[in-house]
């Protein structure tokens, strides 16, 4: 049996997923919470196989507290809950030492597929990929310091400025109120020492010249030279296989 920790901030997310797990034979939830600091205690005393993560929680970063978890306790294995598609979704993964990343609109079959995966040792990451991303974010953060200091919502924010958005917009693309926008736009130039979204804007261009981009979500996310990882049909967590589609 596969014990299973959830940690979402929207009650009615939690209680869907869990209602979904205890009914496979082979999963049980053990416990749930609703913050990074909830979870960092009761994780602790309940040492589950597998930790599935909403990415944006009220008291901080779900990549931030996947981390945590893994350093504290290695045995648990982490899952990132995210609603994009996108390469943020898999940097965030690759960033917090998780073993995937699943998208909330997955069908449920899906969800106990990847779970059993990650229960029995399954990776749902391209390893050459999770280089790929190692690699750049490393060098994104030696060429300037400043930016390996922004969160991953706060790089969304300065890649979208560097595209000309406006607040409104950008909350439109990241699914966020406007005034939440404007504080993650306050915290980018706080951070990066500067007065002006322009400067910020230019910064951001310059930086990624030559680099590519850590890519912000786009409307449709983009798809294209991504490795999306597939489960097989089998939904016996003993037998539960991971296998990868270009």
């Amino acid at each position: 049996m596969h014990r299973v920790f959830l940690v979402d901030d929207h009650e009615i997310v939690r209680r869907g997923i869990a209602g979904l797990l205890d009914a496979h034979p082979d999963l049980t939830v053990v416990g749930e919470a609703s913050t990074c600091n909830e979870a960092v205690i009761r994780i602790a005393e309940t040492l589950p196989d597998v930790a599935v993560l909403d990415v944006h929680l009220p008291d901080g970063s779900g990549i931030d507290l996947c981390r945590h978890i893994r350093q504290a306790h290695p045995s648990v294995r982490c899952l990132i809950l995210t609603a994009f598609d996108d390469d943020d979704a898999l940097v965030a993964a690759v960033m917090g030492d998780a073993s995937g990343y699943l998208l909330k609109s997955l069908h449920t079959d899906e969800l106990v597929r990847a779970v059993c995966a990650v229960a029995d040792g399954e990776s749902l990451l391209n390893p050459s990929m999770v280089r790929r991303i190692t690699h750049r974010v490393r060098d994104a953060r030696t060429e300037d310091p400043r930016y390996g200091s922004l969160n991953l919502r706060e790089k969304q924010t300065l890649a979208l400025i560097a595209e000309g958005l406006t607040n409104a917009q950008i909350g439109d693309r990241l699914g966020l109120a406007e005034k939440t926008v404007k504080n993650y736009v306050s915290s980018v130039l706080s951070k990066l020492g500067l007065e002006r979204r322009t400067q910020a804007a230019v910064l951001e261009t310059e930086r990624t010249a030559g680099i590519g981009s850590p890519g912000a979500p786009s409307a449709p996310p983009h798809q294209q030279g991504r490795t999306t990882m597939r489960l097989s049909t089998s939904v016996t967590c003993g037998e539960a296989q991971a296998a990868s589609t270009a």
